[in-house]
């Protein structure tokens, strides 16, 4: 086997070879979501991710497996913090960056990072591109290397590469087999059940569309971009995507999208949205944003609008984002979550692996603590 490095995903000379390794319940290593990253500037250029893309090929140039890395030069649209690891490196006179990541770019969903053709040698393909990988990270001299949200099958090959295993916790829903929603609220304790029936029913004002596929369209894409402004104006400062993202991905992967849209019930105006991306049976919730302060409407549109989705699709799973204990009490049960970190400096390497072992203990006590929060029926 052998392993070539790609600068861009449109450099990929055969797609359908990519195809066949496209994950059946993961969007976003389809080729139109990495395409429209780069194609949007949303990544390259000076963004602080520069992707590496390995592609493995067998002896007779077949394409047999890839991973997907970022050279990075900061740490942001990441969602497991390294922050604390970097400004200790910066104390002892060392550079952290650039590092390697192995990772979707601001997308903290669970998803394969090694992608192996079904009908190839899945562990021969997983070392050649951890090989790979390693040898890529000496020749850019990058401090250390780190896969994030990784499925519970890769860890294994990691940590035989020298990689730490770090434990994180989100709150993912999974559908019980519930033919409507109202299955769902029936599973729950009444406190829960009643607190879900009232926050729907306060909603008041608002109509709501359930949008996919040809229902949408480049005006949808524009107003999304502006909803997504607006949370980024409040909570983080300076946004990630560029609006030519949100333009293309809804132009290119529409049958993928689930977009959740609220208008002013009196004037139509929209006033709030959620997007969402779902793939084979799982269904990811990615953005959100609001230009009107309205009572329960994230709840609605992030929520419960996307969990009726879900019970009509048969989907399995729902991974709604990262962090939010208050999921907990909508159905969300915690779920860890796991990332792979190594360290080229030997002091460090030891010192991190120290803390991330003390960290999983931690976690460990709040999960015992959230089963005592359980909302559903025993």
């Amino acid at each position: 086997m052998r392993v070539e490095r790609l600068s861009g995903i449109e450099s990929v000379d055969d797609l359908a070879a990519w195809r066949a390794l496209e994950p059946p319940d993961f969007p976003f290593f389809d080729y139109e979501f990495l395409r429209t990253l780069e194609r949007s500037g949303s990544i390259g250029g000076a963004s602080g991710w520069s992707p590496v893309y390995l592609v493995c090929k067998d002896d007779l140039g077949r394409v047999v497996g890839a991973l997907c890395l970022y050279l990075k030069t900061h740490s942001y649209g990441e969602y497991i913090f390294d922050w604390e690891w970097a400004h200790a490196y910066r104390q002892h006179g060392l550079p952290y960056y650039p590092k390697l990541v192995a990772a979707v770019p601001f997308t903290p969903a669970t998803g394969p990072k090694l992608l192996v053709r079904p009908d190839a040698d899945r562990a021969a393909v997983m070392r050649a591109l951890l090989d790979a990988a390693r040898r890529l990270g000496e020749e850019r001299r990058v401090s250390s290397s780190h896969a994030l949200f990784l499925p519970e099958e890769e860890l294994d090959e990691f940590a035989e590469h020298g990689f730490a295993v770090r434990h994180s916790v989100q709150f993912h829903w999974r559908n019980r087999g519930y033919g409507a929603f109202s299955d769902y609220l029936d599973a729950l304790v009444s406190k829960r059940r009643r607190q879900v029936a009232r926050e729907r029913r306060q909603l008041e004002g608002v109509e709501i569309e359930r949008l996919t596929g040809s229902e949408l369209s480049p005006e949808h894409a524009a107003t999304m971009y502006r909803f997504y402004l607006a949370t980024s104006d409040r909570k983080w400062g300076s946004p990630y995507l560029t609006g030519a993202f949100f333009a293309e991905v809804f132009r290119t992967m529409g049958d993928r999208i689930l977009l959740v849209l609220a208008r002013d019930r009196g004037t139509g105006r929209p006033i709030a949205g959620a997007l969402n991306f779902f793939k084979g049976r799982t269904l990811f919730g990615r953005y959100w944003g609001s230009v009107e302060e309205r009572r329960n409407l994230h709840f609605e549109l992030c929520y419960y609008q996307a969990i009726e989705f879900a019970i009509e699709r048969r989907l399995a799973l729902f991974e709604a984002g990262a962090q939010g204990e208050h999921k907990l009490a909508r159905g969300f049960l915690p779920s860890l979550t796991y990332s792979a970190h190594a360290f080229r400096h030997p002091e460090f390497r030891r010192a991190i692996e120290r803390y991330i072992a003390e960290e999983k203990e931690l976690l460990a006590e709040d999960m015992q603590a959230y089963a005592g929060q359980d909302p559903y029926k025993r």
